[in-house]
């Protein structure tokens, strides 16, 4: 059972869910006079850590704002994703993308598909498509025994060539992690800027989606509240090979990613962002 989580960890939950108080409380000073934890300027430092650096973290909401790109298949079709992880240290530090070493590991069977960038630094896509109609269904089991649950179908299902995984071929070769927003839309189709999002033509973790006119814009993404270690911790998950986890997860269903088990075999350093 192969998950993908955007490697993405916790600036500390909403209060509500356990997050200590700001330092402020108790105290005859504004919040205000407290400056950024340590955490920021270095994270193994005291204080929460963003990894996924390239949105803007509300943690009240559990929601991440990230930059949307515009994409294309090779027949024109459009394709909104997102970046999360790459094998570039450089540009995952320019774009405040996870350094993800390992997933040069991936690349087996059909665990990582290619691209190539466009004039307008979009990327082109050769194969791989997701279909977001289906509609998200989860029903429990029996009263005494609800899991597995009696339906669990997934609201996005990728075909046999789908993966999230991808290597851009004139870029260095660099693999990135680039899930899919949205296939096949209209900026216009897909816009919903204030919320109210179409679930037939989006991911089933976004809250926002607001397209540029250049092919740019902003999603807003839902993410998982958990505890690690005994510390409030924050994730989203994107794609899953297996239907039941993908609909557990509000994932796309991406068979190709079984692929990934192969690498954990072959290679004990496999990558824990990708094939876990």
């Amino acid at each position: 059972m192969t998950a993908l989580p955007a490697a993405f960890a916790a600036p500390a939950a909403a209060q509500q869910e356990g997050a200590p108080p700001p330092a402020a409380t108790g105290a005859d000073v504004p919040t205000s006079y407290f400056g950024p934890p340590a955490s920021e300027v270095d994270r193994k430092l005291v204080g929460p850590v963003q990894l996924l650096r390239s949105g803007k973290l509300d943690r009240k909401r559990g929601t991440i704002r990230l930059p949307l790109y515009l994409g294309h298949m090779r027949d024109g079709r459009n394709v909104w994703y997102i970046f999360t992880d790459t094998t570039d240290r450089d540009n995952a530090e320019a774009l405040g993308l996870n350094h993800s070493a390992k997933l040069v590991y991936s690349q087996v069977g059909g665990a990582v598909r290619s691209a190539e960038l466009d004039r307008r630094a979009g990327l082109v896509f050769d194969e791989g498509t997701v279909d977001f109609n289906p509609g998200r269904a989860l029903i429990a089991g029996p009263r005494f025994k609800p899991f597995p649950p009696a339906v669990a179908r997934p609201g996005s299902v990728a075909d046999a060539r789908y993966t999230p995984l991808v290597r851009i071929t004139n870029a260095g070769g660099h693999i990135y992690n680039a899930p899919v927003i949205a296939f096949g839309s209209s900026a216009d189709q897909i816009r919903a800027c204030r919320g109210k999002v179409n679930r037939g033509l989006v991911h089933d973790r976004v809250v926002k989606i607001c397209p540029a006119g250049n092919g740019g814009g902003t999603v807003t993404i839902k993410l998982t509240t958990i505890f690690s270690f005994g510390r409030p911790a924050q994730y989203m998950s994107m794609e899953a090979s297996d239907p039941m986890v993908a609909t557990l997860d509000r994932a796309t269903h991406a068979p190709a990613l079984n692929a990934c088990r192969s690498a954990v075999t072959t290679a004990r350093s496999a990558p824990s962002s990708a094939c876990s």
